[in-house]
C-alpha cells in the first residue's frame, strides 16, 4: 500500500511554487526562456512539478541526514560498530536508499559492501566467511547491499545452492548473528525491502528502455516476475525462521521510493543510540511503510487464509 504524501509535497504546494516561478522570470538566461517557449503550459507545469517534487523530497531528508552525521560521530568517539543489511527483491530500492543514507556521511568511517558471485574457492568455504571479512572496525558503519541472506532468497530459488545448504543456513544464521552482537559494541539492523509485483515490473521496463539504467538488468531480474510466487514463499520462510527478538527484521514497503528512504533513516536513528539527538525530530515510524516483521508475518498469514496463497 503506497504511503500518503506529506502535506509539504501536496499538489497545492507544488502548484503555488509553479505559479511563483511563472511570475518571477526576470533575470533568467535567455536560453531558458527560449527553451521554455517550446513547451505547452501543461508540459511546463509537469516539468516544474517533477523538479519541485525532487527538491522537496531532498529537503525533507536533510534533517535526518544531519542526524546520521551525529550518529556517525558518536560511533567514532565511542568505538561502537553498526552493520546494516539491505535485502529484498530486485528493483526494490535498496541501492537508492543506501545512496541517500550515506549522502553526507564521512566516507572515511562507512563502507558499502555489494559482493558479487562467490569465486570457486569461496564456494568451498563457510558461506558467512566472505561477509564477515567486511565487518566494521571500531567507529565504523558497514552497509550490505544484499547480505548473507542471499542464501535464503536468490540462491535457493535460482538453484545456486542445495536444499541442504539452504536449510542449514536457516538453522544456524541466528546463532551467528547473536555472536556478532555479543561484544556489546555492535548493532545489527536487518531491513527487507518489499516492492509490489506491478511496481517491480514497471522498474524493470524502465531499466530495459533507459541506457543509463540498462546495466542494472541481470539474468536474475529477467526471471524475477515469473518466479514471483517462489520468491514470496522464501520471503515468508526467511522472516519466520530468522526474525528474532535480539535481531529482528524490519520490512520497508518501497513502492514509494521517497517514503522508503525517509522511513529507513528514521529506523536507523531510532535503533542506534547516540548523543546529541534532536528531540524535536519526528522518528515515529509510518506504519504504512515500515513495519516489524511480526506484523508482516501476520499479514501474510491472513492473506494465505483468505486467498489460499501469499500476495507479496
Amino acid at each position: 500500500m503506497p504511503a500518503t504524501k506529506d502535506s509539504a509535497r501536496s499538489t497545492a504546494t507544488i502548484r503555488a511554487a509553479v505559479e511563483k516561478v511563472e511570475r518571477s522570470k526576470k533575470g533568467r538566461p535567455p536560453a531558458i526562456d527560449k527553451l521554455e517557449r517550446k513547451f505547452k503550459k501543461k508540459d511546463r507545469e509537469e516539468i516544474y512539478r517533477a523538479a519541485l517534487t525532487a527538491y522537496l523530497d531532498a529537503e525533507e531528508l536533510k534533517p535526518y541526514q544531519a542526524e546520521l552525521i551525529k550518529l556517525q560521530r558518536h560511533l567514532e568517539m565511542t568505538g561502537r560498530k553498526v552493520i546494516i543489511l539491505f535485502d529484498g527483491r530486485d528493483a526494490s530500492g535498496k541501492g537508492g536508499t543506501i545512496r541517500r543514507v550515506t549522502r553526507y556521511m564521512n566516507e572515511k568511517h562507512y563502507r558499502v559492501v555489494a559482493l558479487g558471485k562467490p569465486s570457486l574457492r569461496q564456494q568451498t568455504e563457510l558461506h558467512m566467511k566472505r561477509y564477515i571479512e567486511h565487518f566494521p572496525h571500531a567507529g565504523e558503519v558497514v552497509l550490505f547491499d544484499r547480505s548473507w541472506y542471499n542464501r535464503a532468497m536468490v540462491e535457493p530459488v535460482m538453484g545456486f545452492c542445495s536444499t541442504k545448504q539452504y536449510r542449514q543456513f536457516l538453522e544456524k544464521v541466528g546463532d551467528y548473528e547473536e555472536s556478532f552482537i555479543a561484544d556489546g559494541h555492535t548493532t545489527l539492523i536487518k531491513l527487507y525491502f518489499s516492492v509490489s509485483k506491478k511496481e517491480q515490473a514497471r522498474r524493470f521496463d524502465r531499466r530495459k528502455n533507459d541506457p543509463l539504467r540498462s546495466w542494472k538488468l541481470s539474468e536474475v531480474d529477467l526471471q524475477a516476475q515469473d518466479l514471483w510466487a517462489e520468491f514470496t514463499k522464501k520471503k515468508y520462510r526467511l522472516l519466520q525462521a530468522t526474525h528474532t527478538k535480539k535481531n529482528p527484521w524490519w520490512v520497508i514497503r518501497s513502492d514509494d521510493k521517497h517514503a522508503a528512504r525517509l522511513e529507513t533513516m528514521k529506523l536507523i536513528l531510532s535503533l542506534v543510540k547516540y548523543r546529541g539527538r534532536k528531540r524535536s525530530l519526528d522518528l515515529e515510524p509510518n506504519p504504512a511503510v515500515a513495519v516489524n516483521a511480526s506484523t508482516e508475518l501476520k499479514l501474510m498469514n491472513r492473506q494465505r487464509r483468505k486467498r489460499g496463497r501469499f500476495v507479496g
